[in-house]
């Protein structure tokens, strides 16, 4: 309810004004409430909105240095399909931290976190795909080890649509249970009417943030143990530093989330889209760009192999 009212100078009364207005100064008109909902227009927004177009252009720089170098060594050893895939992956989630902003409404509440909850666990799940493959590479160097029939695109493939069907899943079924809605918010600060998506059930929320944290920790700790096997070859040091970056962000992200409201809630969130995002592919491409453009002497079968 409304702690400020019209006054009539005809009588004793203080007439409410309606929710979407907001008595002036002097008390004697009912003036519309301002609305407030991250935009284009709006500086925060479109500072968001240069960093993810420039983010999506420097991932798909990336992406067109792997293919031109596809056949050199170091692109080769980092499992190069999964890598075209994490790529690709990682654009998506640059691009979808642009559904979040502008005017909210039905469609786009409910592809923001369905969106964001997939392609995020695509790109978690080719990282988890990486880290299984690394380990194996380096233990099935013995002809009679039993993890040379592993080797292949067929486990990757398993773990990047296991892992990724899992949270389709919880997404289907949050969008037909009870999917995000747009809604007017007149409570949160005075003299203004907050647009912002109600994301439905907030249990099936968390269990999509949830789910890829699982996935975010399960890369990490196999990352983690396989740190040590021989750094020249090594992506798995990469790969735990980029899962430690992601972890962090997203722990952060959530006292962050909870404590923010309108438009700032909104920032928080594709701030910390684009703070993981960023993360990941300076983790684990930026030095493999660096030695395939700068250091090609060190692109090489023998360096990557050392003695």
């Amino acid at each position: 309810l409304n702690t400020k009212h019209l006054f009539s100078s005809e009588s004793t009364e203080c007439l409410p004004c309606p929710d979407d207005h907001w008595s002036n100064e002097e008390r004697d008109k009912c003036i519309p409430k301002s609305i407030e909902f991250l935009s284009y227009e709006d500086p925060m927004g479109a500072t968001l909105t240069s960093v993810s177009v420039s983010a999506v252009l420097i991932t798909a720089a990336t992406f067109c240095i792997f293919i031109k170098y596809q056949d050199t060594p170091i692109v080769k050893a980092n499992n190069r399909e999964l890598s075209y895939l994490l790529l690709l992956a990682l654009m998506l989630c640059f691009l979808c931290s642009l559904i979040f902003i502008g005017y909210p409404m039905r469609v786009t509440c409910m592809l923001r976190q369905a969106a964001f909850g997939i392609v995020f666990t695509l790109s978690v799940s080719c990282v988890l795909a990486k880290t299984f493959m690394v380990i194996i590479a380096f233990n099935a160097t013995n002809p009679n080890s039993s993890l040379r029939k592993w080797i292949g695109p067929k486990l990757p493939i398993t773990i990047v649509c296991v892992g990724t069907l899992l949270q389709v899943i919880i997404c289907i079924v949050w969008l037909s249970s009870s999917p995000p809605f747009p809604e007017q918010n007149m409570k949160s600060q005075v003299g203004k009417i907050i647009i912002e998506c109600n994301v439905g059930s907030g249990i099936a929320f968390w269990c999509m943030l949830g789910y890829m944290g699982l996935l975010a920790s399960i890369s990490f700790i196999v990352a983690f143990f396989a740190r040590k096997l021989p750094d020249r070859f090594n992506e798995a040091q990469f790969i735990t530093f980029s899962m430690l970056v992601f972890i962090s962000v997203w722990l952060a992200f959530i006292p962050a989330y909870l404590s923010t409201k309108g438009k700032y809630m909104v920032a928080v969130e594709i701030f910390a889209i684009l703070a993981s995002s960023t993360g990941l592919l300076a983790s684990i491409f930026f030095s493999k760009c660096y030695i395939i453009l700068l250091r090609p002497d060190m692109n090489t079968k023998v360096h990557l192999m050392g003695k």
